[in-house]
């Protein structure tokens, strides 16, 4: 009957091969919207801005004149510019180094602690990763202030030597020492704490099976561990990478305790000044736009570079 009909029955594979099932893209829904609504649509508008000369006028309802990449190119012949993505960038990469290999240390060591220890630090970590990024600011800015801070008192008092008055935020490279412990105690814990929940995902007959090789501790973290953790390493690379490439709050807060602008200036504060302080959104738009761009790109090559490793 069928036959006759020009229909055919589903063979006996078709018949037993499951639908997909929608349940998972609804429950990515939300996300994805959340995502489009609060990212998507201001980098869009963003996007718009840096194309048109757009200042406290058009905030106001001014109509914005449509200048196409006359912004991108005036910041990109900016000297000053260039200058602050070179200090941005290097700065970001001592952090990230540092924060890395400090939060790995952190993680290995937890791994070590019995259970209360391993819970007092965990509720430590937690607490350091629980202050918001202003107020540690203010803290590390009084232990180091020039007048009655902790760590001249300290010195004082070792030396003999009178460190009171030293300031250690006029000078660049003090100053980005003192940014880079705030910054790097405050994303520690969030590395370490990560790191270690890795870490326990490793199957311990792997590891008692290379001991039994004659592996030694540290071969057998590199060649076993590691492998296993590679992909959340990379996940926190990339985080670090865009978090303190962009970090803003601690550097603002320190150059308006002592520091001096033109020498400590990084991308975020420099965003903030081309932008909202002067007036020039559309050029502050293009800063960002780039910005952007060059984290994407980061991103890209990273998680491109583990889908290789993994394939392998």
């Amino acid at each position: 009957m069928l036959a006759s009909r020009g229909k055919t029955a589903p063979s006996p594979v078709e018949a037993r091969r499951p639908r997909r099932s929608l349940a998972p893209l609804a429950l990515l829904a939300p996300a994805f919207i959340m995502l489009a609504v609060f990212i998507g649509w201001p980098v869009i508008q963003l996007t718009i801005m840096s194309f048109q000369k757009y200042g406290r006028e058009q905030i106001f309802g001014k109509p914005a004149e449509f200048i196409g990449l006359q912004n991108y190119i005036d910041v990109l012949t900016d000297a000053e510019f260039w200058t602050v993505l070179g200090r941005s960038v290097v700065f970001a990469a001592v952090c990230v180094v540092l924060t890395m290999v400090l939060g790995m240390v952190i993680a290995v060591l937890m791994t070590r602690l019995g259970a209360v220890m391993r819970t007092v630090v965990s509720v430590g970590l937690l607490l350091a990763w629980s202050m918001p990024a202003l107020t540690a600011t203010i803290v590390w800015g009084w232990i180091f202030d020039t007048s009655y801070g902790l760590v001249n008192h300290l010195l004082t008092r070792i030396t003999g030597d009178s460190w009171m008055g030293h300031s250690w935020l006029v000078d660049p490279l003090s100053f980005f020492t003192v940014a880079g412990i705030i910054i790097v105690w405050g994303a520690i814990p969030f590395v370490a704490l990560s790191i270690y929940a890795a870490l326990t995902q490793v199957p311990t007959e792997v590891l008692e099976a290379a001991s039994l090789d004659g592996a030694s501790g540290l071969r057998r973290f590199w060649n076993v561990t590691m492998p296993f953790i590679r992909s959340i390493l990379v996940v926190l690379l990339i985080l670090q990478i865009i978090w303190d490439l962009r970090v803003f709050a601690q550097i603002y807060a320190l150059q308006t305790i002592g520091g001096v602008r033109e020498t400590t200036n990084t991308i975020g504060v420099y965003i903030y000044n081309e932008s909202m302080a002067s007036g020039k959104l559309g050029t502050g738009g293009a800063i960002s736009i780039i910005l952007v761009a060059i984290m994407l790109a980061i991103s890209a090559y990273y998680i491109r570079l583990t889908l290789k490793q993994e394939d392998q």
